[in-house]
């Protein structure tokens, strides 16, 4: 691995229901060199997640110590839970030659952005379009009607933003969207 190129962030950054998560996972899957920064959060775990993989669970008092010690990159409020990106997360992958890979909403991205600049690459995952977006949250079966109203609205926001970051990929098809993302990160990841 080149040391120019050692500790690059990775962002991936979308609305909810355009397939970054998907994304995320086939390029931890497929570059060891890229590990997923977990992020902290005050929502309760899923079935199924453990403290430390997905995400660091936290209270709310012990996620307030955290952004009154500033030791987030970035944080928000999401879904009336709390998200935020641990600097103690990136910097370990960092020190450790890893290729830091950050699962974030728009705010967040940006905050980074700010932060890291040209040692950042920014990807944004846009959908087809707001009618496959509607049919993908509706697919999950774990939102209501409200809750589908809220991530559409939300979505159209960060739309507006996609020009903000280094690339524009549209996830149309899984396997395209993927390949995009390869030629990107592949262009400066080197074994």
């Amino acid at each position: 691995m080149s040391k120019a190129n050692r500790g690059k962030i990775i962002v991936l950054v979308a609305p909810s229901g355009a397939g970054k998560t998907t994304l995320a996972r086939r390029l931890l899957n497929d570059y060891p060199q890229i590990k997923f920064s977990v992020s902290a959060t005050t929502r309760p775990p899923r079935e199924g997640e453990q403290d430390g993989q997905a995400y660091h669970f936290l209270s709310e008092e012990e996620f307030d110590t955290k952004v009154q010690d500033h030791q987030f990159l970035e944080w928000e409020h999401y879904g009336g839970n709390r998200y935020g990106t641990l600097r103690s997360e990136v910097d370990k992958l960092v020190e450790s030659g890893y290729f830091p890979l950050l699962d974030i909403e728009v705010k967040g991205a940006l905050n980074v952005l700010e932060m890291y600049g040209s040692d950042v690459v920014s990807i944004f995952i846009k959908p087809p379009s707001m009618e496959v977006l509607k049919t993908r949250l509706q697919n999950r079966g774990s939102e209501t009607d409200h809750s589908l109203q809220k991530r559409l609205a939300r979505a159209e926001q960060e739309l507006s933003f996609a020009q903000r970051f280094d690339y524009a990929v549209v996830n149309d098809d899984l396997d395209t969207a993927y390949g995009e993302i390869q030629a990107i990160i592949e262009s400066f990841i080197t074994d």
